[in-house]
């Protein structure tokens, strides 16, 4: 596993959380990441976990707020969110070994981990009326802090069951660590985005041939 950073950015002084991968399940593994110079870690604290889940939209503001406002469950959260990052980092080596390449059924040997996780789950089904008739919702009956970690874990069978796995890539930015799903028509995507590292490479760029003509 790619160790945790030892002296991460103040919560204060960290930018907002990325979510750039198309995928929730890769902007979870993104929630550690080098996008400039520094590394940042969104997921530091308990309160880190709810802040990026609720940003994330894996949660709403009630859940959020249900878990700040109990003190029980606030003590628990920062132990969640030890759990979290390990599932992170367990999922960061899964995806760096096998993005590129089709996702054999023999992968299911790797996923001990996600499927403790999903074991976990005590969601319920309920038949609820919509716009177009009735539809069935997955609900949550959100008891513990540890059930906070089910959106998570349903992101990331959604990504090893659906993705496909050719289409995961590394920001090709020099230093980036982002990943991201490459769901454009051509699949020729390279940066996390252009804001980020596209410019900065056609800067580069720009500034080597200037230099070429001096």
């Amino acid at each position: 596993m790619h160790p945790e950073p030892d002296q991460p950015i103040s919560a204060e002084a960290r930018p907002d959380p990325l979510f750039l991968a198309d995928h929730r399940a890769l902007d979870f593994i993104n929630s550690r990441a080098r996008p400039a110079v520094d590394e940042v870690d969104w997921l530091v604290t308990g309160s880190d976990l709810l802040d990026w889940l609720a940003r994330a939209g894996l949660i709403d503001a009630e859940t959020s707020a249900r878990f700040r406002n109990d003190r029980a469950a606030r003590a628990e959260l920062d132990t969640v969110a030890t759990g979290a990052r390990a599932v992170r980092e367990w999922l960061r080596g899964f995806v760096r070994r096998r993005a590129g390449s089709v996702l054999p059924p023999a992968a299911e040997s790797e996923l001990g981990p996600l499927n403790l996780l999903l074991a976990g789950d005590t969601s319920y089904a309920k038949v609820s009326a919509s716009e177009s008739g009735l539809a069935l919702q997955r609900l949550r009956r959100w008891e513990t802090a540890e059930e906070l970690l089910q959106p998570i874990a349903a992101a990331i069978a959604d990504l090893v069951c659906h993705a496909d796995f050719r289409l995961i890539r590394h920001c090709a930015g020099a230093g980036c660590t982002l990943w991201f799903l490459d769901r454009t028509k051509a699949h020729s995507r390279r940066w996390c985005s252009m804001a980020l590292c596209g410019n900065r490479a056609k800067a580069a760029a720009h500034r080597a041939r200037a230099a070429e003509h001096h």
